[in-house]
């Protein structure tokens, strides 16, 4: 089945909450708490998905992930891109869903900035060994007294 990325909508809403919490909930096992679906997370991200930079990725007519960009939060910087969020429901990992997210972020990012940042768990193997795999690169600062790292991709060649 092709994967086919589009715009988010307030519609998707709750099926991005599946997403995200199915997805937070298995790979942050051991490192985070669990969360759970409910109305009040559906409708925070009903409210950030009609803002844009939100973008899904349909598996069969299934949302099955999803990756959300914009400018830094920390630091402040208007020249630097930060990749808010990416996730994938479970049951599609490892089937190129989190790849072609990635894609669509970096170039949603190199549009609008030289550089970009994300910031991950510090004990997080699974998503850095991602994050590198991508093309991103940790620079080295921390943040939560260490709990969380950063990586930065700088837009200097095309990543495709």
């Amino acid at each position: 089945m092709p994967i086919t990325i589009r715009p988010a909508s307030a519609d998707d809403a709750l099926r991005v909450v599946e997403v995200y919490v199915d997805s937070w909930n298995a790979g942050f096992v051991g490192l985070m708490p669990p969360i759970a679906l409910d109305e009040g997370r559906v409708a925070r991200w009903a409210g950030e998905l009609a803002e844009g930079n939100w973008w899904v990725a349909e598996y069969d007519g299934v949302v099955a992930g999803l990756v959300g960009v914009g400018p830094s939060r920390d630091p402040l910087d208007p020249q630097l891109g930060e990749l808010d969020t990416i996730g994938v429901d479970p049951t599609y990992w490892r089937t190129g869903i989190g790849t072609a997210l990635m894609h669509k972020a970096l170039d949603e990012l190199a549009a609008g900035y030289p550089e970009a940042i994300l910031w991950t768990l510090a004990d997080y193997d699974r998503g850095q060994r991602f994050y590198a795999s991508t093309g991103w690169q940790p620079d080295g600062n921390t943040r939560d007294n260490g709990h969380q790292v950063s990586y930065r991709f700088t837009f200097s060649w095309n990543h495709t």
